[in-house]
């Protein structure tokens, strides 16, 4: 970590642990969204909103929610093993992990190590990439390639992504190699299958949400504005939805530069309580 945990908060078996991962390394078209576990963090306690989740859950007040600072990233072009390493410490100490990036590179290893701690782990991917790419540019550890190494690599028994409206002939063969439940834009909200058999998950499962599976409209402060998104209630309405226990999550692509007055921020933020009180529930 960047600074060692005082006595007073060190971790409870049970704990949701806040942590920053400023890496952005393997982002294909700008930087940016090293700079977001910051800005996250400095609008939750800026007072222009309180801490309270939709359910009334204060996650702010919560003695079992607790920000353990950010991973230190000591050579950013070698990030993808130090970032599970950090991770897995964490995990070790029996807690839940909600994870602030960086670019969607980071997925890979934080689910890498939960899969170590977890069987049978279901993930739910919000965004409007699938990020299936075998490799991106020569890069196979890309922002755009998460999803292949996870799936490859058997750390997850289903993937659904919900949001997805960048689908092109390459992922669209990944996702059927895989097994990929893809959910487009363009169809959501289903009506058959209904969002409650969609988000219907035997076992433990993974939130991973990428900032720019909203409309640009309600998320400007992203690297890839992607029009047709979905909508903040709407992202809202799918985290809310989960029945099953949440483990683990990751809030992704905030890029601070793009979000001068703080809306995709905020989006980040309000995201951030909402999962934060699932994943304090299902404890």
């Amino acid at each position: 970590m960047n600074y060692p945990l005082s006595p007073k908060n060190q971790l409870d078996p049970n704990s949701v642990a806040l942590v920053g991962i400023p890496c952005d390394e393997n982002s294909s078209f700008m930087r940016g969204p090293a700079d977001a576990p910051k800005c996250i963090r400095e609008l939750l306690h800026s007072g222009s909103s309180n801490t309270c989740a939709e359910d009334g859950t204060d996650v702010g007040s919560s003695s079992r929610f607790v920000d353990v600072g950010n991973l230190s990233i000591y050579n950013s072009a070698n990030c993808i093993p130090q970032i599970e390493s950090g991770i897995t410490q964490l995990l070790n100490q029996d807690v839940r992990v909600l994870s602030l990036g960086g670019d969607h590179a980071v997925t890979y290893p934080i689910v890498k190590a939960h899969a170590r701690k977890y069987g049978n782990l279901n993930i739910l991917h919000l965004d409007a990439h699938p990020d299936l790419y075998q490799e991106f540019e020569g890069n196979p550890f890309s922002h755009a390639c998460p999803f292949a190494r996870i799936m490859e690599e058997k750390l997850a028994i289903r993937l659904v992504q919900i949001g997805i409206r960048t689908l092109n002939a390459h992922q669209k063969a990944q996702a059927e190699r895989f097994g990929v439940e893809i959910h487009q834009a363009k169809d959501w909200p289903p009506s058959d299958p209904s969002l409650e058999s969609v988000l219907h998950f035997d076992g433990p499962v993974y939130l991973s949400l990428d900032m720019d599976v909203l409309d640009p409209a309600f998320a400007p402060g992203v690297s890839h504005h992607e029009p047709g998104g979905l909508s903040s209630r709407e992202v809202l309405r799918i985290i809310q939805a989960v029945k099953a226990p949440i483990v683990g999550a990751d809030i992704v692509e905030l890029n601070p530069k793009r979000d001068p007055l703080g809306i995709t921020g905020m989006a980040a933020v309000k995201f951030l309580k909402e999962i934060a009180s699932q994943m304090l529930k299902d404890g």
